[in-house]
């Protein structure tokens, strides 16, 4: 008789779960015959043992069939997944998928909301008036096959094992377990049905593993999950220390993504997109060099067709195209400037400090039932590396709460000021191997 307590134990204990019996475990909680309690039980006992590649795998494997699985054979074309581990002012996504696609790559992605410092791409999508990314898989495959790509939400019919897992992750302080980390990312990622994954994995103040050894050790695993499931797995490692680009909020990235893809975005963000695209087409078969890639990439952008794909994909998730061509029609919450009281070089922006800033005044949610305002946020007016003089403007924050001296303290206590100047932090530390090894990269 199979019997729940026995699993627990044995992770508790730290001894090998059998396959069969943690494949059962999985099975049984995604049916509702194991308790919530017995879970947070298992995942702590995960949290403080760990895990074998073997069981993580074991794991992703029930995960990922505790649902349906995409079969996306009828759609043509290479079938790219993507994913971020999460960031502050992370955009890239939106600027990367269409632009991918307009090159003939299909990308599946089944995105994630926001909590705490970090920013979600569906609340993104959402401050789209009229857009809703929680779709069907029948329309999923719909907008993929019309499109080029497609971003949604997670559903009952996807992998329904990961949604309650991460409700109790949240609740029980396990969220940065890097098997639990492995078997949310992979669950998902693998029922796409891909034939590639690119992983933008960040390190970072502002990141969920702020170690650089434990995010190079987290992309390690992933690669080895995927290449596992025969699925062509890249990895780079990307800096996190300070915010991508200047917009952190889910409107005011929806906008700094439109200008990515017109070519005008900010220089950190654009290099950003170009190194996973270069990355991306060498995991679809390009063999070209980097700086061909990327002209090839420009192009795309240059010519329209990226910036095309973005209006055909929101049009076809009921958004209003007009809105985000103008981008300026919909008010946003009052403005306030945070200005200099001293002059020097900025030497450095704290991701962390700026992703809680923007929480405060309303853009994110320190918990998944909060309320969001897609319209507040920060938009930052100095890069590291800078000069600026007192009373200039350090960055512009848009909120309807009335707690502006908050707000205005936690930005300025994020950003530092000092006499020697800065150096521009390199979004991009280099590509992870196979084997856990950090290797440089370069455009």
């Amino acid at each position: 008789m199979f019997n729940p307590v026995e699993i627990i134990k044995l992770k508790r204990e730290n001894r090998p779960i059998p396959k069969d019996s943690l494949t059962r475990f999985i099975k049984e909680y995604a049916s509702g015959r194991i308790p919530d309690y017995q879970m947070s039980a298992f995942l702590m006992a995960v949290f403080l043992q760990g895990m074998t590649v073997e069981e993580m795998v074991t794991l992703v494997h029930s995960m990922r069939d505790s649902g349906k699985v995409l079969d996306l054979s009828d759609i043509d074309g290479f079938k790219l997944g993507k994913h971020s581990t999460g960031g502050v002012g992370d955009k890239i996504s939106l600027v990367l998928a269409p632009l991918l696609a307009s090159m003939g790559i299909s990308i599946p992605m089944i995105s994630g909301r926001g909590l705490g410092h970090s920013g979600g791409t569906l609340d993104k999508l959402e401050s789209i008036p009229g857009l809703n990314p929680v779709v069907s898989l029948a329309k999923f495959k719909r907008v993929l096959k019309k499109v080029g790509f497609v971003i949604s939400g997670q559903t009952d019919e996807l992998v329904p094992a990961d949604r309650r897992m991460y409700s109790l992750r949240d609740v029980t302080a396990t969220i940065e377990s890097i098997p639990l980390v492995v078997g949310s990312i992979m669950s998902k990622k693998l029922a796409e049905d891909l034939d590639g994954l690119l992983l933008d994995v960040k390190t970072g103040k502002g990141a969920f593993f702020r170690s650089q050894k434990d995010a190079i050790h987290l992309a390690k695993l992933l690669i080895q999950v995927g290449l596992d499931f025969g699925v062509e797995t890249r990895a780079l490692l990307t800096d996190m220390d300070q915010p991508t680009g200047c917009a952190v909020g889910n409107w005011l990235e929806v906008q700094e993504a439109i200008q990515c893809l017109r070519g005008e975005g900010p220089s950190d963000t654009m290099e950003l997109v170009y190194s996973l695209g270069i990355v991306a087409l060498r995991i679809a078969g390009d063999v070209d060099a980097p700086g061909e890639i990327v002209s090839k990439l420009q192009q795309s952008i240059s010519s329209g067709r990226a910036l095309e794909k973005f209006f055909a994909y929101v049009h076809e998730l009921g958004g209003d195209t007009s809105v985000i061509e103008k981008d300026k029609r919909f008010p946003l919450p009052r403005e306030h400037q945070v200005l200099s009281q001293k002059a020097g070089n900025l030497s450095a922006i704290d991701a962390y400090e700026i992703g809680m800033a923007s929480c405060l005044a309303g853009a994110g949610r320190l918990r998944m039932e909060d309320d969001v305002d897609h319209f507040a946020g920060i938009l930052l007016k100095k890069q590291v590396g800078e000069g600026v003089e007192i009373g200039e403007p350090l960055a512009t924050f848009y909120t309807r709460k009335d707690i502006k001296p908050e707000i205005e303290n936690q930005i300025r206590n994020a950003i530092t000021i000092s006499e020697t100047p800065g150096k521009p932090v390199k979004p991009v530390r280099g590509e992870i191997d196979r084997n856990g090894r950090l290797m440089s990269f370069g455009i």
